[in-house]
């Protein structure tokens, strides 16, 4: 009788313990199936016949002539292919989201800080399609158009500020408008993969404005890997240009930067909203000293690197041909990247997950897992969020 009644009082206290960890393992389990990785789909994107939903497909391109940098892709083209990964279209799209003519969704102010030196605003908004898209206009004291446009074209020297950023290769390149393809391999958390993508840049000058876009792009020659994983959808653009100081001397020695974000880096959009809310004033900073480095390292007489020197090699349009761009028909809500064809009905979005399974879930694992990385705040409010069924990520 002891025997049995030390197992009764003992029994409760050992179903409390395991009986969590269970339901965050099931939790996991789903959680991991529902956003399992699209390599099966792979395929189907790289054979997709181009719609009218693809990432600026110009009406008339303008075709490059790119030469090859590394040998990643040597093995599948020929010198002298005729390549067109940056185009007009793209240039008219940033230019509408310069102008706010874009027809998309209001944008929603998130963030305004200053320091001495620099300021930010930031602006989200949720289009109907897609991931969240972020707007930034961030002004820097003391700073010309010219070294901000180096500063973000140098990947060797970001390789020594951003410590987000892993591997940078050049893959491909045009010397005679500085179209760029590039690699890049960026750290994340630990419980996720790291992340590689395949981007197309290239830089217009009109006026006294720069035009940088930079967007993910297909390149077959590159193969995928279960690790790191290819990040598809991205698009990254800014727009660069000097401004009046704040210290009312009435000189145009600031530098404003006007900047378009948004990717889909197969995680819920939710936790990525999350995610960049805490985090996105230590990375504007982190990158306000990234700049005040490489301002210094220029002004030592250091040379210019081959990317940042690819930044002065940039096409050259007008203000009117840019305005006439802009008046041509083009919603914003058609902008995706070239290789994006999955469907948005079979995007796991995370809106049939049971109520009683996420929540449940979540307290098993904010009560078993506090190891400081990922606190049980955290987790309980993006649950929340994930338990609200019908509302969209």
């Amino acid at each position: 009788m002891d025997v049995i009644e030390a197992i009764c009082k003992v029994l409760p206290d050992v179903i409390g313990m395991i009986v969590p960890i269970w339901v965050a393992v099931v939790f996991g389990v789903l959680v991991g199936w529902l956003w399992r990785p699209k390599w099966a789909r792979s395929a189907i994107k790289i054979l997709a016949i181009p719609t009218k939903s693809s990432f600026v497909a110009s009406s008339e391109p303008s075709t490059i002539l790119c030469s090859e940098v590394s040998d990643t892709s040597s093995s599948s083209k020929l010198d002298g292919e005729m390549k067109n990964f940056v185009g007009e279209e793209d240039l008219k799209h940033i230019s509408k989201l310069v102008n706010e003519t874009d027809g998309g969704p209001a944008w929603i102010g998130i963030m305004d800080k200053s320091t001495s030196n620099m300021s930010y605003q930031a602006w989200r908004r949720d289009p109907e399609t897609g991931p969240p898209q972020y707007r930034s206009r961030t002004v820097y004291e003391d700073m010309s158009p010219e070294m901000m446009r180096d500063f973000f074209w140098d990947d060797e020297f970001r390789l020594k500020w951003d410590d987000m950023l892993l591997e940078a290769e050049t893959i491909e390149e045009c010397p005679n408008d500085g179209t760029m393809v590039v690699k890049w391999v960026r750290k994340f958390p630990f419980f996720c993969s790291d992340r590689e993508y395949i981007i197309g840049r290239r830089i217009w000058e009109s006026g006294k404005a720069y035009y940088c876009v930079t967007k993910g792009v297909q390149y077959p020659s590159v193969p995928r890997r279960s690790k790191p994983r290819r990040v598809d959808l991205y698009y990254s653009s800014w727009m660069i240009r000097a401004v009046e100081s704040r210290k009312g001397d009435g000189q145009m020695s600031a530098c404003e930067v006007l900047l378009f974000h948004h990717e889909d880096m197969g995680i819920p959009w939710e936790i990525a909203k999350l995610g960049v809310r805490q985090g996105m004033w230590g990375a504007v900073k982190n990158i306000d000293r990234g700049l005040r480095r490489y301002q210094k390292h220029m002004a030592s007489g250091a040379a210019l690197s081959h990317c940042a020197y690819m930044a002065h090699v940039n096409s050259k349009i007008c203000t009117d041909r840019l305005k006439q761009l802009e008046k041509t028909s083009n919603d914003s809500q058609e902008i995706v990247t070239c290789e994006q064809t999955v469907n948005d009905e079979k995007k796991p979005s995370g809106k049939n997950i049971p109520k009683l399974l996420v929540v449940g879930g979540a307290i098993a694992l904010a009560c078993t897992i506090d190891r400081g990385l990922l606190s049980k705040a955290v987790i309980l409010g993006v649950a929340r969020r994930f338990a609200k069924v019908g509302r969209r990520l």
